[in-house]
């Protein structure tokens, strides 16, 4: 996700500031000269988490009200803030650098913190992989990255869910309420994640209807909202009448969806508020409830170091990892009839989004028949293509 700098003074700015005037007294490590690990090892320090109080950190690249990627994290941190034997810290608008390796070290020096939650992709390697490194005792979940055996810490763990699912359903959605039969799509980056968005949502558009098209339009990075704005104006100009998107933030591309009385789709969070005639529904995450899964594994004492919580973690509708937006007001009884015959399929475990025979958009049999790919299948992390009647180049 794209680095983003905060107006206000951020919490690691003060906390630099107070260290400098010496507010702070030196912190345990410095104090005592040891690493981390012998830190554990003298005083009998129980495995993180283990006690009555779990101590967790969240770290955002970007503010925590952008009604999107980094709210929707916001979101899970302050459903599970509220248990009494909770406690959080969090930081907004801390870019992938070593800015955020300066993060963690505080929160877990300055705030006792003992889990991690850097939420950001690119947070991953080097940074989190290289503080996990230096304080093995402290455990650090890491949102979208793949844990490698053998290469990764064991105090690292990664978590995500196939959203995809809810794309799926905001694809059938879409169709029923479009009268052109042309959606639009705008992504991020032509990566593997969000391929799998657009062709899922292509795939539950073409599932009820199937001669509609997806356009696609790739801006280049997480969060550019004047080139949004374009793709949304671009999309309108050439036909289509639903949109969604994949990027950090969809506010823009659901304003100005709006403006141009075009329908929409919402990714993240629940972006309703913001267009109230033409949002049909959305794509959320759930992160409260798989924070609170967490939260209780940790206060059993339950570690990634002894295995007993998975190195990877993941989920869909079924699991709770993610939900649906609410359907707005222009959603037909039949749409919701075909969304919710799917998501009873889904929470089933019965729904296979990528069974074959599937085609990509270049007309080449890219699942034969008779073949499927469930949601944890390794050759949906990989996707490099797009699926058939979904509309443009992979580049961006």
């Amino acid at each position: 996700m794209s680095p983003r700098r905060s107006l206000s003074l951020s919490r690691r700015q003060v906390i630099r500031g107070l260290l400098a005037a010496g507010t702070f007294g030196a912190t345990v490590r410095f104090a005592t000269g040891c690493t981390p690990a012998q830190q554990q090892s003298q005083t009998g320090q129980a495995p993180a988490g283990a006690g009555k109080t779990v101590n967790m950190g969240f770290i955002y690249v970007g503010p925590k009200d952008d009604s999107g990627y980094n709210q929707a994290h916001a979101e899970g941190r302050a459903g599970i803030s509220k248990l009494s034997w909770v406690k959080t810290v969090e930081e907004a608008s801390v870019p992938e650098t070593a800015a955020v390796e300066e993060t963690m070290r505080n929160m877990i020096n300055l705030d006792g913190v003992t889990v991690l939650f850097p939420t950001s992709f690119g947070y991953f390697d080097p940074h989190i992989l290289k503080v996990a490194r230096e304080y093995p005792q402290v455990q650090f979940f890491h949102c979208g990255g793949l844990y490698q055996e053998g290469k990764h810490p064991k105090n690292v763990g990664s978590y995500f869910g196939y959203i995809d699912e809810g794309n799926y359903i905001s694809g059938i959605v879409a169709a029923h309420t479009s009268k052109t039969g042309k959606l639009g799509f705008i992504g991020a980056k032509p990566i593997p994640v969000v391929l799998r968005n657009i062709n899922s949502f292509t795939l539950g558009a073409r599932s009820v209807k199937p001669a509609v098209t997806t356009q696609v339009i790739f801006t280049g990075d997480w969060a550019l909202p004047i080139k949004e704005a374009e793709a949304v104006n671009s999309l309108a100009d050439g036909g289509a009448d639903a949109v969604t998107c994949h990027v950090d933030s969809p506010k823009v591309v659901i304003e100005t969806a709006e403006k141009r009385g075009i329908f929409c789709c919402g990714y993240h969070a629940n972006q309703s508020a913001l267009a109230p005639k033409g949002y049909l529904t959305g794509a959320e995450w759930d992160w409260a409830n798989v924070y609170s899964r967490y939260a209780e594994q940790l206060r059993d004492g339950k570690t990634l170091v002894d295995g007993s919580i998975p190195h990877l973690l993941r989920g869909g509708l079924k699991d709770g990892f993610c939900k649906l937006s609410p359907y707005g007001p222009a959603v037909s009884q039949a749409a919701k009839k075909d969304a919710e015959a799917a998501l009873a399929k889904f929470k089933a475990g019965t729904m296979v989004i990528y069974k074959g025979e599937i085609k990509d958009s270049t007309g080449k049999i890219i699942i034969p028949a008779g073949k499927e790919y469930k949601q944890q299948d390794i050759e949906l992390e990989s996707m490099n293509w797009l699926v058939e009647g979904a509309l443009g180049s992979l580049k961006s």
